[in-house]
């Protein structure tokens, strides 16, 4: 199951005091890299440490006042060190610390949804390996095609999820840079030194070159990226939807037992999980727009982006990772009925061979439109009066004129559409852990 901490430790993240203490580490490691560079006194960096705090209440007092969070934040340390708050913040700006504190916490969070994703690939891949040779009825349009197997289905949703955890893994790579380089970022008040110090004792990568803030291309790469791993996650919720509808009722979203589906009607079981993760990707999706439209600001700054960071940082991040949870639970959990698959394969009685009937008239000589007509015949014939369609064409002299009926029955062999499924199980799952 699905670990319920995976959801604290994202939400702590967002939390008001782990911002502040994200504003707090980078001072630090800014006042530890100026030491190094003899530019601050080293036992003033000790006493510094050692005194630093902040009251949120009190911040919040001043920032009331001062509408600045970070001259509030900053006034707020300064209160509790005395005359050693001199070297604090000196030669940055406020959005040396925002951008590289939202870094360290974007950081965190796609930490958070790349362990997401490694759970679910594992729960799909379990599950794909279980039904590998579980048979049903694909489908294009909503209407029958040609067999595959329920495995052949979740193996396409591993894939793609396996694609999701590599474009994460980049968009963490991309996102994990910071600067330290001032107010218009030329370094002019503090030496590029300090900032390649204080980034690598915080993990972080200088940008070659900043205006003010980090440019945003690589928070619309972020968030775009969570927003494509949602949609990958809605893909797979609205094909258990689909299948999961009481004239089809392939799979089931497991039903507690004192779970209740309707306020009205007691014999509803609704796939609400599924239900709940289209709705959201929706969101998710929203706020990768608001990311691109940040990209563009005027000259070397203004703040129309900031506050709409505040609101999709934290939604999409604890919403991915509520995505992600719900679906490893859904999949593990999800009932597969494999009668039921095998019942509807059989509907449409034998006219997913359509296929291999024209195929094999081609091989005959017949050139294809011929083919297809002669096919086509019979299958909508079968079709409209409900009868077998191999019945009808080794009764059609038009059909018996190329095959013989030992050949006619020899197609009628559901293997021939299952025989390369172990070959794309190797395919896909070669190099997975």
């Amino acid at each position: 199951m699905i670990k319920r901490y995976t959801r604290t430790k994202m939400g702590a993240i967002w939390k008001q005091r782990a911002k502040y203490e994200s504003w707090l580490k980078v001072e630090l490691a800014v006042l530890e890299a100026m030491a190094e560079e003899k530019l601050v006194p080293e036992q003033v960096v000790t006493k510094i440490k050692a005194k630093a705090r902040f009251s949120i209440k009190r911040i919040e007092e001043i920032e009331s006042e001062a509408k600045h969070d970070v001259i509030a934040f900053l006034t707020n340390i300064e209160e509790n060190l005395g005359p050693e708050s001199r070297f604090l913040h000196q030669g940055l700006t406020s959005s040396d610390i925002l951008d590289t504190a939202m870094a360290l916490r974007l950081k965190k969070a796609a930490d958070i949804l790349i362990d997401d994703v490694d759970e679910l690939l594992a729960a799909l891949k379990r599950r794909a390996f279980e039904h590998k040779d579980t048979v049903m009825i694909g489908r294009s349009h909503g209407i029958h095609a040609e067999p595959i197997s329920f495995g052949l289905k979740l193996a396409v949703f591993y894939d793609e999820m396996r694609r999701n955890r590599e474009r994460l893994i980049r968009a963490c790579q991309t996102i994990s840079y910071g600067k330290i380089s001032g107010a218009v970022g030329t370094f002019a008040n503090i030496p590029p030194s300090v900032e390649a110090k204080a980034l690598s004792r915080l993990g972080l990568t200088p940008a070659p070159v900043s205006t003010q803030i980090i440019q945003r291309d690589r928070y619309a790469e972020y968030f775009t990226t969570l927003a494509v791993t949602a949609a990958s996650l809605e893909k797979m919720a609205v094909e258990i939807r689909h299948l999961m509808r009481t004239e089809v009722m392939e799979v089931e979203e497991r039903f507690g037992r004192k779970q209740k589906g309707s306020s009205a009607m007691p014999h509803k079981r609704n796939p609400v999980g599924s239900e709940n993760i289209a709705g959201l990707a929706r969101i998710v999706r929203g706020n990768a727009l608001i990311a691109l439209e940040n990209v563009a600001l005027w000259h070397e700054r203004d703040i129309s982006h900031s506050s709409a960071e505040r609101v999709i940082g934290p939604d999409s991040a604890i919403l991915l990772d509520f995505m992600l949870a719900r679906m490893t639970g859904l999949i593990e959990n999800l009932a597969v009925y494999p009668e039921r698959m095998r019942a509807n394969l059989e509907k449409t009685q034998g006219l997913f061979f359509s296929q291999q009937v024209l195929l094999a008239l081609t091989q005959k000589g017949l050139i294809r439109d011929q083919a297809y007509r002669l096919v086509q015949k019979n299958a909508l014939r079968a079709w409209d009066e409900r009868s077998d369609f191999k019945t009808m064409l080794v009764e059609d002299k038009d059909i018996l004129k190329h095959l013989s009926v030992e050949e006619i029955t020899g197609i009628f062999d559901l293997g021939y559409h299952l025989k390369h499924v172990d070959t794309i199980f190797q395919r896909v799952f070669e190099h997975a852990d």
